[in-house]
């Protein structure tokens, strides 16, 4: 039943980024930090107007929120990474079996190749 499980949540997982859905995501979170951020820049242009100790407070707050905006993508960052940390594991696997193959299939050419410089080598030779 474990199995199951862990099958169905992996298969959600590759419909959810075939479809799109997670860089949704991520895109929609970071259009939202951007429009907080243009909501930041519009409130400090109007307290620009304000005495200058409002003016120190406010800033100290926008640094503030920027802080907690930079741990907070930080820390989806991680978890992104972390969540495609198996996928990349399954990828590279599948590139190195790919470029294992095409290593021996090249070998076998190379090989086929020398063959038949030798049977040729030996036909002049015969000739000669």
């Amino acid at each position: 039943m474990a199995k199951l499980l862990e099958f169905g949540r992996k298969a959600l997982f590759y419909v959810k980024v075939l479809s799109g859905y997670e860089e949704r995501r991520i895109r929609n979170f970071r259009l939202e930090l951007e429009n907080r951020l243009k909501q930041a820049e519009a409130r400090k242009a109007a307290l620009r107007k304000l005495p200058e100790q409002v003016i120190l407070g406010e800033v100290r707050q926008m640094v503030q929120q920027m802080q907690d905006l930079n741990k907070k993508l930080e820390e989806t960052e991680a978890s992104i990474e972390e969540y495609f940390k198996p996928l990349d594991k399954d990828a590279e696997f599948i590139m190195k079996t790919q470029i294992d193959g095409e290593e021996k299939t090249m070998m076998q050419m190379a090989e086929a190749m020398q063959r038949e410089v030798e049977k040729a080598d030996a036909r002049l030779r015969g000739k000669a």
